[in-house]
């Protein structure tokens, strides 16, 4: 255990043995060692640059795509809170904080009349999320409209990496690890208000029709394979409407697993396992996980 006096002092909050499962949309899983919401940037850069290099430390967004195993996670997990949530608009330029969400960015970009960025209304996550994973969906993703982002560095230190500094490929990107997406600059384009929320509404729609949104899940489970769509494997394994405990694969978009009510994150790691093992067995195609997996197993 990590005792309190060998970590730095802060000006914001840092809870010991902090419940996890409220804060991911799975509301499954362990507790963090220490959870650290920072005050501003100065509160993070000085914590990390104090913390001893040794002590893991995780960011934590709206825990929208995450499985946190049974065992909880070590060290320390960062949650950036509401100073981190600004999004202002400067001609067609979004310069979002680490901790605003997709939704804010689009409204903020829609009132400006910003277009290009309607898709990440569809994201459930935040902008340093966004950021990490190249999230994407509808057509669009975040190498498409990244111009840059601002980082902490495990070392506290403050840099910028542009879009190119960031390798992405699908739902990948080299961010250095331990760092925190503390802000990010996203490019659009001129767009008509009205145009732009019908563009968000259409995608709200679709996604209102497939997807299981009012469900315990963790968002999109597994990648698209070249030339395959997950869902389609997953179905055609005979996967839809499978269950372990109180974990199940949607019937309603065989992409997504579910908490049908007290499954634990075991349960939910272990479903998307079998579902691998399906569709390998069925069509010879490995499946790579999307969701994030982190913590110990218990």
């Amino acid at each position: 255990m990590i005792e309190a006096a060998s970590l730095p002092s802060v000006r914001g909050k840092l809870t010991p043995n902090a419940p996890l499962a409220p804060l991911v949309w799975f509301k499954a899983g362990g507790h963090a060692q220490w959870l650290f919401e920072p005050k501003d940037m100065a509160d993070l850069q000085d914590f990390l640059r104090g913390l001893d290099a040794a002590v893991p430390i995780m960011a934590l967004g709206l825990g929208s795509n995450m499985i946190v195993r049974d065992g909880g996670v070590p060290g320390v997990v960062i949650r950036l809170g509401k100073t981190f949530a600004k999004v202002t608009a400067d001609d067609v330029t979004l310069i979002c904080g680490g901790g605003a969400s997709g939704i804010l960015v689009s409204s903020i970009a829609r009132d400006a009349g910003v277009a290009g960025a309607e898709f990440l209304r569809s994201i459930p996550g935040t902008v340093g999320g966004f950021v990490r994973m190249n999230g994407g969906a509808y057509g669009g993703e975040v190498a498409d409209i990244l111009i840059d982002c601002e980082v902490v560095l495990r070392s506290g230190e403050l840099v910028t990496l542009t879009v190119a500094d960031l390798g992405y490929t699908y739902r990948h990107s080299e961010l250095p690890e331990g760092a925190v997406v503390v802000s990010a600059r996203f490019k659009g384009r001129p767009g008509e208000p009205a145009a732009i929320q019908a563009e968000m509404d259409r995608i709200s729609a679709a996604r209102e029709a497939s997807q299981p949104l009012r469900s315990k899940t963790g968002g999109s489970t597994f990648k698209n394979p070249d030339g395959h769509k997950a869902w389609q494997l997953v179905d055609e394994a005979g996967c839809r409407g499978l269950q372990i405990g109180g974990a199940q694969v949607s019937e309603k978009h065989t992409n997504f697993l579910l908490n049908t009510g007290d499954a634990t994150a075991a349960q939910i790691e272990d479903l998307g396992e079998e579902v691998r093992r399906r569709v390998k067995d069925r069509s010879g195609v490995d499946l790579e996980w999307e969701i994030q997996r982190v913590g110990l197993k218990s």
